[in-house]
């Protein structure tokens, strides 16, 4: 949500278009229609996408864990500059492959721009520098409440989205859990301030780009593909004139933080993005986008395995009840079926002549 989506999202969640429907990211506010399924001839999905859909939740899990290698030997801008650099070249050859072609208009392109900012150049910042104070499971975490954030933000800037109870105990219980894997209680001893409320800034930049794409793309007659891509490039060219303002050129290029940064981009932002795709186009929308829930449970088990972060009680079960709050959230009433039609009112009877 890339971290994509997300991170790691889930964060590159693609705008929608007349021609494709992506998945909307549970971050976001209601996402469009469900593209049609492809089936195999049992009339279900195939199996494989089960293993594409376990890939996606491993790639985005383990990007927190990669920005935060990836910090141990480049300036935060760098990292980010780089992530979408490579990003932007898996994506260039997906496109030169399928024969894509770039948005032509400047309107398309500069609505493009602010979603690029709002998507990737800014949330892929707040990540990096927050991980240089904050744990990655802690980062992983903080990108979990997307959802939150895009459910209190459509109550107010998308009035289609009309709350229910449902969805605002949704919204209470998620913060609730906010404050628990935050340790309200005990009035946040031991937490990093700024790292935190970075990572919580970049969630919430996440669920502002889905609104401004929802307004101001869905229809733009390009491919989805296209406009990812250029949203990526535009991306890439903000950071590339905004890296050199705020950080040196690195001495050397460290091997394992090298890796990580390529990874991040090629994998996590990417063929992310692809695979993304091809989930939605196969299982649709409502479960390709399922994948965000598993991020902070691989981000954290990640975190904790293999860069030895430490965990108390109330990382894991603050991060549930968040989990729990952002389904609730994203819940929607059973659609009823068609309604027979209304019966007449029976007229005055007709005598019968003799």
């Amino acid at each position: 949500m890339s971290a994509p989506p997300a991170p790691g999202s889930p964060a590159t969640t693609p705008p929608a278009t007349k021609q494709t429907a992506p998945a909307s990211s549970p971050a976001g506010p209601a996402g469009p229609a469900a593209p049609a399924q492809s089936t195999g001839p049992a009339g279900r999905p195939s199996l494989d996408w089960q293993l594409r859909f376990a890939a996606l939740s491993l790639i985005w899990g383990f990007s927190f864990l990669l920005i935060k290698v990836g910090t141990h030997g480049y300036a935060p801008f760098q990292v980010t500059l780089g992530r979408l650099l490579s990003g932007t070249a898996v994506l260039a050859v997906a496109m030169v492959v399928k024969r894509e072609r770039l948005p032509r208009t400047a309107r398309t392109w500069g609505h493009l721009a602010v979603a690029a900012f709002f998507l990737n150049a800014l949330p892929f910042s707040l990540f990096a520098y927050a991980e240089l104070t904050i744990p990655s499971t802690l980062a992983g975490i903080c990108n979990a409440t997307s959802p939150l954030w895009g459910m209190a933000l459509s109550l107010v800037a998308l009035s289609e989205d009309r709350p229910t109870r449902r969805r605002v105990a949704g919204l209470g219980l998620g913060f609730l859990g906010v404050l628990t894997v935050l340790g309200a209680w005990q009035g946040f001893s031991g937490l990093d301030v700024s790292g935190t409320a970075m990572a919580l800034l970049a969630s919430l930049s996440y669920p502002v780009g889905w609104i401004y794409v929802r307004r101001t793309l869905a229809g733009s007659g390009s491919s989805t593909l296209s406009l990812t891509g250029s949203q990526l490039l535009l991306g890439t060219v903000q950071l590339a004139l905004v890296t050199p303002l705020f950080t040196s050129a690195p001495n050397g290029f460290p091997l394992w933080p090298t890796l990580a940064v390529v990874a991040l981009g090629a994998l996590g932002t990417g063929l992310a993005v692809l695979l993304q795709y091809g989930l939605v186009t196969e299982v649709g929308p409502t479960t390709a986008q399922m994948v965000t829930y598993f991020i902070p449970v691989i981000a954290t088990a990640a975190g904790v395995a293999v860069l030895g972060e430490q965990l108390s009680w109330n990382t894991p079960v603050g991060a549930l009840v968040v989990l729990a709050g952002a389904a609730l959230t994203q819940s929607r009433p059973r659609a009823t079926g068609a309604s027979a039609p209304p019966r007449r009112a029976p007229g005055p009877r007709r005598r019968k002549l003799p």
